[in-house]
């Protein structure tokens, strides 16, 4: 097993990843940057090393982070997500200098990294994929042509983007000449790179992704699916496992594809193979992420297997401890983004002190953060605080505790998404299962929540403000 292992990132992803290490006995190594200072995985970790005071350099310096590991005496390094994660330049280095990266080579990130090679990899496979342009678009006239020959609405999207990013609708030839040059713009400043390809739009799918696991001898599984259509502007908001959307030839079907897609490709470590579900229902896949995912927090709870552990386990070359008819699920989980952001001011990231926080608690309730009571939320990085994950046997149970969750929680001093949550958990038609990618959008009023303080809020922060003044 492995001895030492470098987390490659920050945050709540970091204390999680330093909690598996110390169930499985190996110590953990955190870096961050000046801002970052005073943060929870810094004060969790069993070394901490600094990056120096650039808030975003530090984190994005392969050279100088694979170096940090070679000098504490680590054997692996753990990339999380963002940052580095599906940066193949970060594998191949850890493996040129002898450390153990966990995830896949990088071969098979760079393939799958790339949009274009990844469609053209499914297909050989034999995955469905959307109709599309064969490959990167050379000139706006070959966009045109292309969309014209599969038909508006087209999806332009920015062939290494990720995170919802670089990606444009455009449902007449005017909105794709508008979108163009600004999707290549994006493109170029958010990856480096200017390819930018087309595919047909699926008009409000379903978002159904699939967890896979795979070792070095031959073994790969899924773990069933989650469905994460709750997100605006394709950026996830709530997660749930499974998708209450879909019955079980479903379930079996996209999870068998999952594992075809992995397996045509050598994929090896934990990822996620993404699909559209359209309303006929057909699945497209989408993107392979080639990394844990923010919300693997949902898969665990429903099946109950570690999934950074093994991880861990496999980067380790060990085999996978569980075969298919193994994982078994068990109810329903939602995992919600606790963001610090003011949905009633378009989602503009809130940043300060946070004067208090209580984590929620009972049956069935997680909470992964990396937050406490005078943490200073920085304005460097995501705006996600926390994740509160919830789980029950019954999916109106399930929302039930979401609601009593959200309401338990309290994270005060900076503007969260938390009263947009619940606002949506008494929605009708999220209640009965039946939402869409295009569900906040065509339901406006959500945003129409009350901002008026509870009672035993006000309660609150007046007893802690007299407890302050009297120094206690």
């Amino acid at each position: 097993m492995l001895r030492k292992i470098l987390i490659a990132n920050r945050g709540e992803i970091a204390v999680r990843v330093i909690r598996a290490c110390a169930e499985m006995g190996i110590r953990s190594v955190a870096i961050y940057s000046e801002a970052d200072r005073h943060s929870l995985h810094v004060k969790k970790a069993d070394e901490a090393y600094s990056l120096g005071s650039d808030p975003l350099a530090g984190y994005l310096n392969v050279h100088n982070i694979v170096n940090l590991a070679v000098m504490t005496g680590c054997d692996a390094v753990h990339p999380g997500y963002g940052f580095l994660s599906e940066n193949p330049e970060l594998a191949l280095t850890c493996a040129r200098r002898g450390i153990t990266f966990i995830g896949p080579n990088a071969e098979v990130i760079a393939r799958m990294g790339d949009k274009t090679a990844a469609r053209q990899a499914m297909q050989k496979a034999g995955v469905p994929v959307t109709p599309g342009s064969p490959g990167n678009l050379n000139s706006l006239d070959e966009a045109l042509a292309c969309a014209a020959e599969i038909g508006y609405p087209v999806m332009l999207k920015a062939t290494s983007g990720g995170g919802g990013r670089g990606i444009r609708r455009c449902d007449d030839p005017a909105a794709l000449r508008h979108n163009y040059e600004r999707v290549i713009s994006e493109a170029t400043k958010a990856f480096g790179r200017a390819e930018v390809f087309l595919e047909k739009c699926v008009v409000n799918p379903k978002h159904i992704e699939v967890q896979v696991l795979a070792d070095h001898h031959g073994h790969c599984i899924h773990l069933f699916e989650r469905d994460c259509s709750i997100q605006r502007r394709n950026q996830k908001l709530i997660e749930i496992a499974p998708s209450p959307q879909l019955d079980d030839a479903q379930r079996q079907y996209v999870g068998g594809l999952a594992v075809l897609a992995a397996r045509s490709v050598g994929y090896t470590n934990a990822g996620t193979v993404e699909f559209l579900l359209d309303s006929d229902g057909r699945f497209y896949f989408m993107e392979m992420n080639t990394r844990i995912q923010v919300e693997h927090t949902i898969t665990e709870t429903i099946t109950g297997v570690d999934l950074v552990e093994e991880q861990i386990r496999v980067a380790a070359g060990l085999p996978l401890r569980y075969r298919q008819d193994q994982i078994q699920r068990r109810g329903f989980a939602i995992q919600f983004r606790v963001n610090a952001e003011d949905p009633k001011n378009n989602f503009l990231p809130s940043f300060g002190r946070i004067s208090r926080y209580y984590a929620p608690g009972g049956p069935g309730v997680r909470t992964d953060g990396a937050i406490y009571t005078g943490y200073h939320v920085p304005p460097y990085y995501d705006s996600m605080l926390a994740k509160l994950i919830v789980w029950a046997l019954e999916w109106d149970d399930v929302v039930s505790r979401g609601h009593r969750a959200l309401r338990d929680m309290g994270v005060y001093g900076v503007k969260t998404t938390i009263p947009f949550y619940q606002e949506i958990l008494r929605h009708p038609d999220f209640r009965a299962a039946n939402f869409d990618t295009g569900f906040l959008e065509s339901h406006p009023e959500l945003l129409n929540y009350s901002t008026k303080r509870r009672r035993e809020d006000i309660a609150s922060a007046l007893a802690a403000a007299i407890a302050a003044h009297a120094g206690l």
